[in-house]
């Protein structure tokens, strides 16, 4: 979808990033170690297992590819080497797929999961997607984990030239995106497509981003319609507008870390309703925000464990990305 201008009025209220740290952390601050990746999901997707233990099948042909994912009984996929795609593939429910080392995946296109349940995509490179297709698309679909992936396309083309490197929409809940790189794009993370998608996204879009490393992405870090997100211990640098939340969304922004950032979290541009935005224990770095409705989401409904921003850069920059499992 293309990125509409911003759209500003009255009620803005900018604050720099001098004014720093704007609450305490409700949760406990313990460093994670960014070499023992979880074993399952932390967030709104805990529970997610995919092919479980079912025994892996290993392939390098996008046919190959395509069988073994289809259906939806219990498989684990591993993907070894660089498949070329044009378009996407559609993953069946109760499905692993896992690359192979840290440079196996996909290039020019994606995979898409289309009115599925329980599917984890892990220790993928996913770059330059080719519109209309996006690097994953999570599309009516639930219990999903995006792990330790590498995502990436470029910024020399047009902002459509590539669609979203991860795009969740049309109701899915209860997703997670951890330790994952997204760089050198346009149109990072989009929740909710559409403005006018009230009466299916209401009350879904349930979605925890957690050590992620956004480099170079312009926008969508994510952008957040309808939904419930909970953003913390990413870190977030070349970015013009990083946290979006709008059309009525609630976003909970913690101990994450913004550099050479313009925006760090806004909720009144684009879209003709506002979202709403609570932020603590962030390092801003310089970049303003634009929180015009203080919202409520407070209490992540889930166990985790927020380390603090002055440990976040050396765990994601170590931790996130291929290669780390």
């Amino acid at each position: 979808m293309r990125t509409l201008p911003p759209r500003t009025h009255a009620q803005r209220s900018v604050v720099a990033a001098g004014a720093a740290v704007l609450a305490t952390v409700a949760v406990l601050t313990l460093r994670q170690s960014a070499g023992a990746a979880e074993t399952s999901p932390i967030g709104f997707g805990a529970g997610t297992t995919g092919g479980g233990s079912a025994t892996a099948v290993t392939v390098s042909s996008l046919d190959a590819f395509r069988t073994a994912v289809t259906g939806n009984t219990a498989k684990v996929v591993k993907v070894n080497g660089l498949i070329s795609l044009s378009g996407q593939v559609d993953i069946g429910s109760n499905t692993t797929v896992l690359g192979v080392g840290s440079s196996s995946g996909f290039t020019g296109g994606g995979l898409r999961l289309n009115n599925v349940t329980n599917v984890v995509v892990r220790n993928l490179n996913i770059s330059k997607p080719l519109a209309p297709a996006d690097g994953v698309t999570v599309q009516a679909s639930t219990k999903v984990w995006i792990d330790h992936n590498s995502f990436s396309a470029d910024r020399t083309h047009d902002k459509d030239y590539y669609d979203g490197l991860l795009d969740i929409n049309h109701g899915s809940d209860n997703v997670t995106v951890s330790w994952n790189t997204f760089k050198d794009h346009f149109k990072g993370s989009l929740v909710g497509h559409s403005d006018n998608n009230a009466s299916e996204d209401t009350g879904h879009l349930k979605v925890t981003y957690h050590h992620n490393h956004f480099s170079n992405v312009y926008s969508r870090i994510p952008s957040l319609r309808f939904g419930t997100g909970h953003f913390y211990d990413n870190y977030v640098e070349g970015a013009d507008t990083a946290v979006h939340s709008r059309m009525g969304a609630q976003m909970l922004v913690e101990n994450n870390v913004f550099r050479t950032t313009k925006i760090a979290v806004t909720t009144n541009r684009s879209s003709d309703v506002d979202g709403f935005a609570n932020l603590r224990g962030n390092d801003l770095g310089g970049a303003a925000t634009e929180v015009s409705q203080v919202g409520t989401f407070t209490t992540a409904p889930y166990s985790y464990t927020a380390e603090p921003a002055s440990s976040v850069v050396a765990s994601v920059t170590s931790g996130a990305g291929t290669g780390k499992l």
